[in-house]
C-alpha cells in the first residue's frame, strides 16, 4: 500500500486501452453536445440489478438513445431484462473494446458497476469527451475521486453522480431554507442507517476460496483495476459491497443519500478528524457489524464548526431528541439490495441541530420537518421552495445537451465522497484519524495516509491513474 497520493495532474492526450487500440487526440477532447431535439447516444456499462433501474430511468426520459450495452456477465439472470428490452443493441463484456469499436457513436455513458470499477470506466469515458452518469459513490478511494474531479473539469463533460434525491424535493427545500435563514448555525448532525446489511452476521479470516469461473463471466474484466482475487460467487451480485477491496460499506452506500444536501448547502467540505468511537466486529477484510463515526468539520466563513456522527449496525441506534416523533420516510425510496427497510428499527435518516430549530429528515428526496412545538408554531410560515424541473436522470441528459447543469456534478459530489472515504479508512484501521484539508493527507497514521491512494492497480490498468 505504498503508492503515493497523486494530486490533480495534467492528463495525457491519449487513452491506452489494455489489449485494444490506442486513441490519439491531437488536442484536448471536448464533449460534443447533441443538437436541440436530438436524443443523447448512451452506452450502458453494467446492465443488471441497480444498473438496470438506471438504464430504464434514463430511457424513460425520452432523451436517451441506447446504442451499446456492456456487462462482464451477459449470461447472468439479472442481465436478461435489459437484453430483452434492447435486443438489437450491440453487446460487449469489456468496456475498453466497446469504446474501441463504437467510440464515435457514443456521446454519454451510464456506469452501474460495483464501486471499485467506477473509476476506470469513468476515466476512460471522460478522456474521450463522453458525458458520464456514475452511481454513487464516485470511486473507491480518495485519490480516485480527486482524479475524477480533475477530469470532469479538464474535459468539460457533464458528470452526474447517482444520488437521485439530489434532484428532488429535499434538495430544493434544503437550499431554500438555508438561503432564507431557516437552517442556520448548524453545529451538530446525527445520521443513521440501521437496517440489515449483507455482511451482518458474517465472519471471515481471509478472502474466499477459489471456485470455477462461470463460462458466461469475464472475470478479468470484472476485477478491472482491483488487485487479483480468485473468483468466488460470494463476491458477486452486491456481495462485493461487504468487502473493503470492492465496496464502501453502509456509509459509502447510504451516506450520499442521507447527508448529501447538508454537506453541499452547509459547505462542509473535508473533515479535520474522524474518530471511530465504536467499532463492533472489526475485520481487515469486511466492514464492521456496527460502527459509530464522529466527523469534525471546521468553521467555514461565518458558519460554525459541525460535528457529524454516523451510526450503522442493527442494534447501534442513535440518541435522538425526546420529542422527535415518527420517522420521515419517502415511500419511493428503493429498498436496500438485501430486501425491505427493516421496520423494527428506525429507517435511514438524520437529525440536524441548528440555532433556532432542530430538524428531522429521512433519505433520498424526503423533506425536513422541524421537531417539537417549534415545528407546530412554524406551520404555514415556512418559505415555499420550487418544484424540481427535472429528475436526476433527465437533469443529466439535459446537461449533456447543454440545457441544464448536473446537480450532483463530480465537483459537488467529490468532496462528499472523499469525506466518506476518510470515514471508511477510520473503520478499516480502527483508529482516530487527523486530516489536513490543505495538503489532503492524514497526518497521524502512516498506513491510513497511504490508503488514501487505494490499492496499487494491476499493471495493465495503471494508465488510468496516469492520465
Amino acid at each position: 500500500m505504498s503508492t503515493p497520493f497523486i494530486p490533480r495532474r495534467t492528463f495525457v492526450r491519449n487513452v491506452l486501452a489494455a489489449g485494444s487500440a490506442t486513441f490519439f487526440a491531437p488536442t484536448i477532447l471536448r464533449a460534443a453536445k447533441p443538437s436541440a431535439g436530438q436524443k443523447v447516444n448512451l452506452a450502458c456499462v453494467g446492465i443488471g440489478n441497480r444498473a438496470a433501474e438506471i438504464i430504464e430511468a434514463l430511457h424513460a426520459t425520452g432523451l436517451a438513445n441506447i446504442v451499446a450495452l456492456c456487462d462482464t456477465d451477459m449470461g447472468a439472470p439479472h442481465t436478461q431484462k435489459i437484453l430483452k428490452k434492447f435486443p438489437d443493441v450491440p453487446r460487449f463484456q469489456d468496456f475498453r473494446k466497446m469504446f474501441d469499436k463504437m467510440g464515435k457513436e457514443i456521446e454519454a455513458i451510464s456506469v452501474g458497476t460495483p464501486d471499485f470499477s467506477h473509476f476506470p470506466v469513468t476515466m476512460h469515458a471522460m478522456s474521450l469527451g463522453k458525458h458520464v452518469y456514475c452511481e454513487k459513490p464516485m470511486g473507491s478511494s480518495f485519490r480516485e475521486m480527486e482524479l475524477m474531479m480533475a477530469a470532469e473539469k479538464k474535459y468539460k463533460v457533464a458528470a452526474q453522480m447517482g444520488n437521485q434525491g439530489h434532484s428532488e424535493a429535499n434538495y430544493f427545500q434544503f437550499k431554500t431554507w438555508v438561503d432564507e435563514g431557516i437552517i442556520k448555525d448548524v453545529t451538530k448532525i446525527t445520521a443513521f442507517m440501521n437496517s440489515k446489511r449483507r455482511w451482518h452476521g458474517m465472519t471471515v479470516d481471509g478472502y474466499l476460496p477459489k471456485q470455477p469461473v462461470p463460462d458466461s463471466l469475464d472475470w478479468d474484466s470484472w476485477l478491472a483495476a482491483a488487485q487479483f482475487h480468485e473468483y468466488n460467487k460470494g463476491y458477486m451480485n452486491g456481495e462485493w459491497r461487504s468487502w473493503y477491496d470492492f465496496g464502501n460499506g453502509a456509509l459509502g452506500d447510504w451516506g450520499a443519500h442521507i447527508f448529501d444536501t447538508a454537506h453541499e448547502f452547509l459547505k462542509l467540505g473535508l473533515p479535520t478528524e474522524v474518530d471511530p468511537v465504536l467499532i463492533e466486529g472489526h475485520s481487515n477484510f469486511i466492514f464492521p457489524q456496527a460502527s459509530t463515526l464522529s466527523f469534525k468539520f471546521p468553521a467555514r466563513g461565518d458558519m460554525p464548526p459541525v460535528d457529524l456522527t454516523w451510526y450503522d449496525g442493527q442494534q447501534n441506534l442513535p440518541p435522538l431528541p425526546v420529542d422527535m416523533g415518527g420517522s420521515v420516510v419517502d415511500p419511493n425510496i428503493p429498498p436496500p439490495s438485501t430486501g425491505q427497510i427493516d421496520t423494527k428499527v428506525r429507517p435511514p435518516g438524520k437529525v440536524i441541530y441548528g440555532k433556532d430549530f432542530t430538524f428531522k429528515g429521512g433519505s433520498h428526496a424526503t423533506t425536513l420537518e422541524i421537531i417539537g412545538e417549534k415545528g407546530k408554531e412554524m406551520k404555514g410560515k415556512l418559505p415555499n421552495f420550487p418544484k424540481s424541473p427535472s429528475n436526476h436522470f433527465k437533469n443529466f441528459l439535459l446537461a449533456c445537451k447543454g440545457e441544464e447543469t448536473c446537480r450532483s456534478s463530480f465537483e459537488v459530489a467529490g468532496p462528499l465522497c472523499q469525506a466518506m472515504a476518510i470515514g471508511i479508512l477510520a473503520q478499516r484501521v480502527n483508529a482516530k484519524l487527523t486530516f489536513d484539508p490543505a495538503t489532503k493527507s492524514i497526518t497521524n497514521h502512516k498506513v491510513a495516509n497511504e490508503l488514501l491512494a487505494g490499492a496499487p492497480p494491476r499493471k495493465e490498468w495503471e494508465q488510468y491513474f496516469k492520465l
